[in-house]
Parts: structure tokens; C-alpha cells; sequence
């Protein structure tokens, strides 16, 4: 039996959602192991005053728990 848990990241991109949401995963591989999948919960558009646009994505991190 194995057990798993899952914890909510905020990601940012200058470049686009599906950018921010691999930077997450790929930084959530460095401090969690057997990162199993990801569910996007929330995307989000900011624009700059200046017109500059930031992608960011809330997305859930499923991983598995080691005995």
C-alpha cells in the first residue's frame, strides 16, 4: 500500500502558463521525491503598468510518501 500527499504551488512565467507550470514541477522534483503528477487549479494573468504580462499557475503536486 502506499500513501500520497499533495501540496499546492504558485508558479510564475514571463513567458507563458505552460512555462510556469513546468518551472513548478521541475522545482518541486528537487525537494520532493516521486513526484507523480500535477492538476493546474488556478491560472492567472497580472499585467505591469508598463504592459509587461506575468503567467502565473496554481497548481496541486501529487507525490508519494516513503515508508
Amino acid at each position: 500500500m502506499s500513501v500520497a500527499r499533495v501540496t499546492e504551488l504558485s508558479c510564475t512565467s514571463n513567458e507563458s502558463f505552460e512555462d510556469a507550470i513546468r518551472q513548478g514541477i521541475e522545482r518541486a522534483q528537487k525537494t520532493l521525491r516521486q513526484v507523480r503528477s500535477a492538476w493546474v487549479k488556478e491560472q492567472r494573468v497580472t499585467v505591469g503598468r508598463d504592459g509587461t504580462v506575468e503567467f502565473q499557475a496554481n497548481i496541486l503536486v501529487t507525490f508519494v510518501l516513503e515508508d
